[in-house]
């Protein structure tokens, strides 16, 4: 079950939603996330749950 939070906060949950934002596959990003390589991502219970500016930040940080 892969979604953003309704409420307004720019949470993207699920390794699938997460992947689909940094143009991976589910197994990239969940081996990007185990390997340590998303220190942005963190495990709530039994999912994955990333705040979307936080990943973006991230993404074009490594790009300038």
């Amino acid at each position: 079950m892969a979604n953003t939070n309704p409420d307004g906060l720019d949470l993207i949950w699920g390794v699938e939603a997460i992947g689909n934002l940094i143009g991976r596959s589910y197994q990239q990003t969940y081996h990007m996330i185990q390997s340590g390589h998303l220190p942005m991502v963190k495990q709530v219970g039994e999912r994955y749950v990333a705040s979307r500016a936080k990943l973006i930040a991230f993404f074009m940080e490594d790009a300038a």
